[in-house]
Parts: structure tokens; C-alpha cells; sequence
């Protein structure tokens, strides 16, 4: 079997797939440290010396860019907001979910609409961003250079233009690469940071900071985590679905059996991302904005505050099972199965079978709202329990890196079992 894989991947055009995959991860490791021209680099390495903030999280995603204030520091983050805005107003806006039942076609109306949306996003994203930069300064120096508006106006730009082409990037690698281009992003960005955070910990253990026991039980709870993850996010309840003897035409199809598949975990990561991204919001304004009340929002929404802690887990929760609602439909399953002639055995068609189905959906999203809340929350724990600032041991990091992973695996394989199957018809 391992020998006609092989032969599956040289004969099929995975190879050009894989390489055309490499090379635009190479463009986008090389513009992360293609930096922006006229600013104190000093100044903005300041920025992280303040634990979580929106650039550091800018900063995680973007594979470092951030911190270097890059061509590529807005990372791919406005399109993922876009296409989370999208999916959430295919629930609000009736034109939209048609669109999403229109197949091919809707898809591309879809998408335009999607790309346009994440330019206004990037836009005032790249304007905020440069405005903070313009107002901020270190040790009584600016972050410009050049300390005009024709600065601000230029970093705004090239801000922008570099998470244009990073859309372009992602896009290009769905279509012609494999896996999916915007999530392979922002895995290899979160990839690429590894090396600094083994960096970071050999620095601890060296000033005594982290002693070795913590060392191993850090590196166990990992192996834990991760492990809980792929359990996670592969487990699934499958409901049974049969189908009866049909007569279409002049040809009878005879009935099977098969399963609808639920799984566990169908919101994926953008629960955490959605709470991590509305928590780390008050934290920034506080340290944006020093004296008086607004900068107590720093205290209250510091990274292991019991506030922020339990705030996160109610938030990824609540997120999970609205999110869990738009992108599974118990309506329109029913009325599929119904279409089709499907039925769940002992459970009548229609309005029956919704009720069934959302009563299982519910549960299972209940746990893996949980699994996915304590995930979530694990960094602030690991910090404490270390005792230090500033070492990120993100969960909502493991989720994307087992995610993405085990999602592109399976393209491979599927890849290459297409062409086996053609080897064989052949």
C-alpha cells in the first residue's frame, strides 16, 4: 500500500499541487521581513512588552511580521473577519442565503462580495493601526521617522497592499495548491513563531526562572492537549439515514443504508478567536488611554484576571453554539433527507426529524463548547502556573495548527487515492 501511494504521488499532479503550495509560503515568509520604510524599529518592538494586546495577536498570526511593522503585519486577519461577517449574514440577510444555496455560482458572488468587504476592513484596519503608530512614542521618540501625515498615509497603504496580496496568496493556494490557502497562512505563521518561543523558554531556564520540573510537566500537558484536540475535532456522532426502494423512470435504484455524520466540535476555532478578539479589546483600550477609569480595564482584563478567565470561557461557550446554529441548519438537513426519500428510523420526516436533530446537535455542541472554553483558557493557567509574563502557550494555537493539519492530510490523501483509483481503472 505504501508503495502505490508513492507511485499515486509521482504520477498525479500532487508534485506541481505541493510546490506551487511551497512557493507561495515562501513569498509569504519573505515579505513578513520585507519591512515597512520610515520607522524607529525600536519603538515598535516597545509595542510587546505589554503581554496581550491586538498586535500581539496581530503579531502570532502574521508569523512575526508585526513586531518588524512588515509589508504582511496585518496578516490575513481582515479576510478571516470577512468571511466570518459573511457566514454570519447568510442567517441575517435573505439575499445572501440564497446566494449560499446557489452553488457554484452564488459561491462567486459570494466571494466578490467577500473580498471587497475585506478591503474596507483592511482599510480602516491599516488607517487605525498607522494612527496609533502617528500618537505613539518610546523614551520620547516617535514611531515615524518622519513624523508627518505623509508617513501615516504611507504605512496605511503598504499595510494594506500587503494584506491584499496575502488574500491573493491564500486564494491562489485553494485553487491551485493544497489544503485551504487562508488557514495554511496563518498555520505557517503560527509555525514560524516556534523557534523564538523555544528561544524565550531556553532564556528562562537559564536566569532560573523555570525550573525543569515545570520544563516536563509543561511539555506533558501539551502532548495532553494535543492529543484531546485531534480526539476532538475528529469525533463525531453518526446518525443513522436510510433510503427505500425508488423508481425513477424506468429504472428502480434499490435502498441503502448510510449515516449522517455530526461531529463534535463544528464551529472549529472561530469561537476563540471571536472572544480572544473582543476581551483583548478592553485590555488595549486601557493601556491606550492612561488615567482615570478606562485605564482600569487593563487590571480587570489582564491576561490571568479571574475576569478575563471566566469571561473568555463564557464567551467561546455563547460563540460556539450560536456559530454551531449558522453553519449547521437542522431545518434544511430535514428537509433534504425528506427530498431525497432519507429518514431516520424511528423518527417520522419533517418537523419530527429537525427536533431530533437539533436535540443531538445541542448536546454534542455542549461538549465541545466546553472542551473548547477550557482549551481556551489554558494559556492564562500555564502562565500563572510558570510563573512568568509573556511566554504564549495558546490554545486557540493548537487548535489551528492540529486543524489545519490534519485537514490538508486528508486532501493529500484524498489526492492520491483518485489517482489510485484511476491506476486501477486503467
Amino acid at each position: 500500500m505504501a508503495q502505490n501511494m508513492m507511485n499515486a504521488f509521482r504520477a498525479s499532479d500532487l508534485n506541481r499541487r505541493i510546490l506551487f503550495t511551497f512557493l507561495m509560503l515562501v513569498v509569504f515568509r519573505v515579505g513578513a521581513h520585507v519591512p515597512i520604510p520610515g520607522v524607529h524599529a525600536s519603538v515598535i518592538q516597545s509595542l510587546f512588552l505589554h503581554g496581550a494586546t491586538i498586535f500581539a495577536l496581530l503579531n502570532l498570526f502574521s508569523g512575526g511580521a508585526t513586531a518588524t511593522l512588515s509589508i504582511f503585519a496585518l496578516s490575513i486577519i481582515p479576510y478571516i473577519n470577512a468571511s466570518i461577517i459573511m457566514q454570519l449574514m447568510t442567517v441575517v440577510i435573505p439575499t445572501v442565503e440564497e446566494w449560499s444555496k446557489e452553488g457554484e455560482e452564488g459561491q462567486k458572488k459570494m466571494t466578490k462580495v467577500t473580498r471587497w468587504l475585506s478591503l474596507g476592513l483592511g482599510a480602516l484596519q491599516s488607517l487605525g493601526i498607522a494612527y496609533y503608530l502617528y500618537n505613539y512614542s518610546s523614551n520620547g521618540e516617535f514611531a515615524y521617522i518622519h513624523h508627518t501625515i505623509a508617513s501615516l498615509l504611507l504605512t496605511a497603504l503598504l499595510l494594506l497592499t500587503g494584506s491584499t496580496i496575502l488574500m491573493w496568496v491564500g486564494e491562489e493556494i485553494t485553487d491551485k495548491g493544497i489544503g485551504n490557502g487562508i488557514s495554511l497562512l496563518v498555520f505557517f505563521g503560527i509555525i514560524s513563531r516556534l523557534p523564538f518561543g523555544v528561544e524565550q523558554l531556553y532564556k528562562y531556564i537559564q536566569a532560573g526562572i523555570i525550573s525543569w520540573p515545570k520544563i516536563i510537566i509543561f511539555l506533558i500537558v501539551a502532548v495532553i492537549i494535543i492529543a484531546a484536540v485531534v480526539f476532538v475535532n475528529e469525533g463525531q456522532r453518526k446518525i443513522p439515514v436510510q433510503y427505500p426502494k425508488r423508481v425513477v423512470g424506468r429504472r428502480m435504484y434499490q435502498g441503502q443504508n448510510t449515516h449522517l455524520p455530526i461531529r463534535v466540535n463544528q464551529a472549529g476555532v472561530i469561537p476563540v478567536i471571536f472572544a480572544i478578539s473582543l476581551l483583548i479589546l478592553p485590555y488595549t483600550i486601557g493601556q491606550f488611554f492612561k488615567g482615570g477609569w478606562v485605564s482600569e480595564l487593563e487590571r480587570y482584563f489582564g491576561f490571568t484576571s479571574p475576569l478575563y478567565i471566566v469571561a473568555e470561557f463564557v464567551l467561546v461557550v455563547v460563540f460556539t453554539f450560536f456559530y454551531t446554529q449558522v453553519v449547521f441548519k437542522v431545518d434544511d438537513v430535514a428537509d433534504n433527507l425528506k427530498k431525497g426519500g432519507g429518514y431516520i428510523p424511528g423518527i417520522r420526516p419533517g418537523r419530527p426529524t429537525a427536533e431530533y436533530l437539533g436535540r443531538v446537535s445541542t448536546r454534542l455542541t455542549l461538549i465541545g463548547a466546553i472542551f473548547l472554553g477550557i482549551v481556551a483558557i489554558l494559556p492564562s493557567f500555564v502562565t500563572m502556573g510558570m510563573g512568568v509574563n509573556g511566554l504564549y502557550f495558546g490554545g486557540t494555537s493548537l487548535l489551528i495548527i492540529v486543524g489545519v493539519a490534519l485537514d490538508t492530510l486528508k486532501q493529500m490523501q484524498a489526492q492520491m487515492l483518485m489517482k489510485q483509483y484511476q491506476g486501477f481503472m486503467k
